[in-house]
């Protein structure tokens, strides 16, 4: 099919994108994953193998959910499937190595983050990401991710006018992978200090809702899908990036958090939905989130696939199975829900349909 723009080849609707992600993403991205299982398979350490494994095995949804991205361009899927899959890979399998660590060492996390940065970095040379741990034989299985990722990324015909804005988003990342997973004592003051360095880009945010949004990577997806568009303005990237983050990428997470309340408290994890102080706090802040992330799509171009981004995030996370059991959940949710036929649309879709291919 041949298409006049770059915005004709975006789905306009819930059952057409649904339908593409059935019929094209979700086999690109199992096939992806089966190769990269094969070469976790062959990781000479054991505990890095483990994690390596654990983190697809149960954080898959991460890669199917953020390869929705390649159905707004299907002639670009064999670049962007590959791309999103690896860099989500290395996202999932360093968060593994973080939050189960035999390591709390802030050096040892920030030169495994590093790994993102060249990932996105075309051409950028790779080094020892292990160097500050003792686990360190992978078999070259993380050199692999951030090679395909740099291959992937020299393909994308724009991609010169959206690098910053991705290095900038994966900084940020790195930088949050690492206060939060250094010794628990001292998070929250690392926390701290990290916000007052951005606090005065994002007067109308909360610290902990900054940096929830920094724990997103949808942001980078999006631009890795502008970067298809061999016609992308400067000002266009400049734009998707200042929708996504923080206000999509914060509600992206907020909700991540607000459902795993329960199981956080009980592990004694960290979750920013805690810091709220209140119940009535919680549901004020996660509607503005709402609102916020419903405004920003509507700014950009297409502003119908961005929206069903934003309702499918809300349907998707609050359709999950947890938030039956958390009461204080059920009324959050019954809040955000309102107002939203297209939210009831994609919960009905992942309550029906979706959990039931997983």
């Amino acid at each position: 099919m041949e298409y006049k723009s770059i915005a004709d080849r975006y789905p306009r609707g819930p059952v057409t994108l649904m339908s593409r992600v059935y019929k094209y993403i979700l086999p690109g991205v199992r096939a992806e994953l089966a190769e990269w299982r094969k070469t976790a398979q062959a990781i000479p350490d054991a505990e890095l193998r483990r994690q390596a494994l654990d983190s697809m095995n149960a954080k898959k949804f991460h890669c199917e959910g953020g390869a929705v991205y390649a159905a707004a361009n299907l002639e670009k899927k064999d670049v962007l499937i590959p791309l999103i899959v690896a860099l989500q890979t290395i996202s999932d399998y360093l968060d593994n190595l973080c939050d189960r660590s035999t390591s709390l060492s802030a050096e040892d996390f920030r030169l495994l983050h590093r790994s993102m940065l060249d990932a996105v970095t075309p051409g950028a040379p790779i080094t020892d990401y292990y160097a500050f741990r003792d686990e360190r034989q992978d078999g070259g299985y993380l050199h692999s991710l951030v090679l395909k990722c740099q291959a992937c990324t020299a393909a994308l015909p724009a991609y010169g006018r959206v690098q910053a804005h991705v290095r900038e988003l994966v900084g940020l990342y790195g930088d949050l992978q690492v206060y939060k997973h250094i010794a628990k004592p001292l998070r929250e003051a690392e926390l701290l200090a990290w916000w007052d360095q951005h606090k005065a880009s994002y007067p109308e945010l909360k610290w902990n809702e900054f940096a929830a949004a920094t724990g997103s990577t949808l942001g980078m997806f999006m631009l890795f899908l502008a970067a298809s568009d061999p016609e992308l303005k400067p000002e266009q990237a400049d734009l998707i990036k200042e929708s996504y983050f923080p206000a999509i990428c914060g509600l992206h997470i907020l909700l991540d958090y607000l459902i795993d309340q329960a199981e956080d408290q009980e592990g004694g994890d960290l979750n920013f939905c805690s810091y709220f102080g209140s119940q009535e706090t919680l549901d004020e802040r996660m509607l503005l989130m709402v609102q916020a992330a419903r405004r920003a799509a509507d700014r950009l171009p297409v502003r119908s696939f961005h929206r069903m981004i934003v309702e499918g995030l809300i349907a998707l996370y609050l359709s999950d199975p947890k938030v039956k059991g958390q009461r204080r959940v059920q009324r959050t949710a019954r809040l955000l829900m309102k107002g939203s036929p297209w939210t009831r649309l994609f919960f009905w879709f992942n309550s029906h349909w979706i959990r039931k291919a997983m």
